[in-house]
């Protein structure tokens, strides 16, 4: 593929791949720059990367189902730098613009991909969410998105950062799309997610008190459609130490993926990133432990919980976009806040689906919807049912 950037700053092709026939036939896509697609040099949103790796062999699994599903492939999308970011930004490409919100981050790592669907430049994209890529950036940016069950889809040919945490995931402007992606994707059978809703009180409670205000209404459609929502007992420890876990796996493994090749290679890193993998090799041994012991105690409090189709509902981010002049220390405070939240389904493998379902001042704030692992079909199809009750489409 030959490449551009277009107006949004995010989306990169010349030359479409596939379309056809099949359940995706007549509909465009995209796919962020760290799944391989033969023939093309996987960038991982970062020049030494591009610099150091030959063209792809073959295509990722993932982007070999949805060719072969009839999807036309227009092109790739832009990631922050080794996936490594929350905002979406990347200072050797460009940050793509959020079409939602011009002068706010558009999200996440997948930023790229969002920011070509929330434009309406395809029907739906491609993206990747370890700490929250996905969910983030579709709560920024107004757009349904889905992380789906960790290990459900394959991720051979798509390069790692966390592999414990990390999922494919994908982005459209409407829930049926949605589920239509995920029918190609997701294996058959599953639980299934038909309620009780579980309020995460704590997860509230983490919301800015805008954005909590601004999503209450949702959950209250939805526990008039589904039944009165449940409340959730304290999280062990409170969701600090969940978010405390997750960041000290999480840089466990991005080291023991991308140390060797950092050392070796001394790229250019970002500001940020650059400070990201520091403390990732630094990490202390008994602060991973001690994650690990925290991550099997969220497994064994949270999938009983869920067995038999009762459905988490919390706000998916805790604020807006930030700005695209926030300093570094808001940016780690909204990370923080971020974490708290995503990490609850990233510790637990669970599958999370968000929907656009509320603005504060204008700017999407993101409902999320948490399955039991294994049950994403079904939790697309509760998101579906849901969205028609909120009337998002």
């Amino acid at each position: 593929m030959a490449q551009f950037t277009d107006d949004v700053g995010a989306f990169m092709s010349r030359n479409p791949l596939g379309g056809g026939s099949g359940p995706l036939g007549g509909l465009s896509w995209a796919v962020k720059d760290l799944f391989d697609v033969k023939g093309e040099v996987t960038g991982y949103g970062n020049p030494d990367w591009a610099r150091t790796h030959r063209p792809a062999a073959g295509s990722a699994q993932v982007v070999l189902a949805l060719l072969d599903s009839g999807g036309r492939l227009v092109g790739k999308t832009k990631t922050v730098e080794l996936a490594f970011g929350m905002t979406g930004e990347n200072v050797w490409y460009g940050t793509p613009r959020n079409p939602r919100a011009p002068d706010r981050f558009p999200g996440g790592s997948s930023c790229g991909s969002v920011a070509a669907v929330a434009a309406g430049l395809v029907d739906f994209a491609l993206g990747s969410d370890t700490g929250g890529s996905v969910r983030i950036p579709a709560s920024y940016c107004g757009l349904f998105g889905i992380r789906p069950s960790h290990g459900a889809i394959s991720l051979a040919g798509a390069c790692a950062l966390a592999p414990s945490f990390d999922t494919p995931g994908w982005f459209a402007r409407d829930a049926a799309l949605l589920e239509q992606v995920g029918a190609v994707l997701l294996p058959g059978g599953g639980g299934p997610a038909a309620g009780p809703l579980i309020k995460v009180t704590e997860a509230w409670d983490n919301a800015e008190p805008a954005v909590a205000a601004a999503l209450a209404p949702a959950l209250k459609g939805l526990e008039e459609a589904f039944g009165p929502a449940l409340t959730l007992a304290p999280v062990p420890d409170g969701l600090g130490s969940l978010r405390d876990a997750y960041r000290a796996l999480q840089s466990e493994e991005a080291w023991a993926t991308l140390g060797d090749w950092v050392t070796a290679t001394q790229p250019a890193l970002g500001p940020g990133v650059k400070e990201r993998f520091a403390a990732a090799r630094d990490v202390a041994p008994e602060q991973a432990s001690r994650g690990r012991t925290v991550r099997r105690q969220v497994q064994a409090w949270l999938r009983p919980l869920l067995m038999g189709g009762a459905v988490l509902v919390y706000p998916t981010s805790p604020c807006p976009a930030p700005l695209l002049t926030a300093s570094a220390a808001e940016q780690e405070r909204v990370r923080l806040a971020t974490q708290c939240v995503t990490s609850i389904a990233g510790l637990a493998g669970l599958p999370e689906v968000t929907l656009p379902a509320a603005r504060v001042d204008g700017l999407p704030v993101g409902l999320s919807l948490v399955g039991e692992a294994g049950s994403d079909r079904a939790l697309l199809s509760l998101a579906k049912r849901a969205a028609g009750v909120l009337g998002l489409g």
